[in-house]
């Protein structure tokens, strides 16, 4: 029952969280929004006792996000738009309020005692090591592919951002001359 609740909550504040990153035109927003959904997808993880994955997704997806993040604050003017308002008693209610369903979440299973493992576990071998075994043996090749083709947006990204920057050289010459 409990895994249930937690599972909607999770599928609803992670469509939320998308709906606002593709819906407003805010790139502060969006970004904020982005890594909120990519914590809030490791919370699945975890509760699919998951505990690598939860880990590994909130480190290298919500870290990848954090410095598209900077690089966004970086080559967009976003702080033009953001006129500060006092909201402070929301935004207390709302972090009392996720503060205290993520502690339900995680000791309510703990506290019953009917915690069941959800995948094969083996004897002797740890989570990592698990995940370890499938992703080196059955899903290699989809893995190297996934990484080959972070490797191309990377490249990608790091030769568009050098394009624009020469531009913008170019352009402050100009208007300096």
């Amino acid at each position: 029952m409990f895994e249930t609740i937690a599972f909607y909550t999770f599928s609803f504040l992670t469509i939320l969280a998308f709906a606002i990153t593709v819906t407003t035109k805010n790139v502060l927003y969006a970004m904020s929004s982005l890594a909120g959904g990519m914590i809030i997808i490791s919370g699945m993880f975890f509760l699919l006792n998951a505990d690598f994955l939860g880990v590994v997704q909130i480190i290298v997806y919500t870290g990848a996000v954090i410095a598209l993040y900077a690089f966004a604050m970086i080559f967009f003017d976003s702080t033009k738009d953001i006129v500060e308002t006092k909201t402070g008693k929301t935004f207390f209610i709302l972090t009392v309020l996720s503060s205290v369903m993520l502690v339900l979440i995680l000791t309510i299973p703990m506290a019953s005692g009917q915690v069941e493992a959800l995948y094969p576990i083996h004897e002797g071998v740890g989570n990592a090591q698990d995940v370890g075994m499938v992703l080196f043996t059955k899903y290699l090749v989809p893995f190297e592919v996934a990484a080959v083709m972070l490797l191309v947006a990377m490249i990608g990204g790091i030769i568009m951002a050098g394009k624009k920057m020469d531009k913008n050289l170019t352009e402050i010459k100009e208007n300096e001359e």
